[in-house]
């Protein structure tokens, strides 16, 4: 992700820090994960940052949440006897994909997401262009190049989003082989850009940021 495109996602957070409880530094929510304490003393993640209770915050990534679990590290943030499945890190990044995807629903719902090669590139080129352009990690590279390259061409602000495969683009959306797509500015562009780039602390993925250049 560009520091401009981080900072815009930090300042959607209104700023607010927290502290990380494996590194002990303090960094912004939109880093970070929160984890909550269900009745039954286990940590389940919290990507909404929205259950009960105290939250514990750790980095977004599979490896921060492991050495969280590994070295039990939520009990004593918790101070309390809280138990940590070794399946954290998977389950947070379900509940992330899970997230995201529940969104782009609500997008194309609401008629603010455009799917389709076409669609796209109208958009682009339209009055009024969007703030996310969605590209499927798995999809080939010749389509993605030329909205990029288009994208470049008009200086857009769009960020772009590769976190997520054309499988997962799809059972959201309702379709096969869902590769392009576009959210207009709004809540939902602004909460997936955030979860894109936390996602990408768990998927050896493209993290979102500026259209590439042409060429690369």
């Amino acid at each position: 992700m560009t520091a401009a495109a981080r900072k815009m996602m930090e300042d959607e957070h209104d700023g607010r820090e927290r502290r990380d409880i494996v590194s002990g530094q303090i960094m912004p929510e939109a880093r970070l994960i929160r984890f909550a304490v269900a009745p039954d003393g286990s940590v389940v993640p919290d990507v909404a940052a929205k259950l009960p209770g105290r939250g514990l915050w750790v980095a977004a990534s599979k490896t921060a949440i492991a050495t969280a679990v590994e070295k039990k590290l939520f009990a004593k943030a918790a101070k309390a006897n809280v138990s940590a499945a070794a399946d954290l890190a998977a389950r947070t990044q379900s509940a992330l994909v899970a997230r995201m995807t529940g969104d782009l629903g609500l997008a194309r719902r609401s008629g603010a997401l455009v799917l389709g090669f076409d669609n796209v590139l109208r958009q682009l080129e339209g009055p009024k262009p969007p703030k996310v352009l969605i590209e499927a990690f798995d999809g080939a590279s010749d389509g993605k190049r030329k909205l990029y390259a288009a994208a470049h061409r008009m200086d857009l602000e769009c960020v772009v989003i590769e976190t997520l495969t054309s499988g997962e683009l799809g059972l959201a959306l309702g379709r096969e082989n869902v590769i392009h797509a576009a959210v207009q500015p709004g809540g939902l562009a602004d909460r997936l850009i955030l979860d894109a780039e936390r996602l990408s602390g768990f998927r050896a993925l493209q993290q979102p940021g500026r259209p590439k250049e042409p060429h690369e």
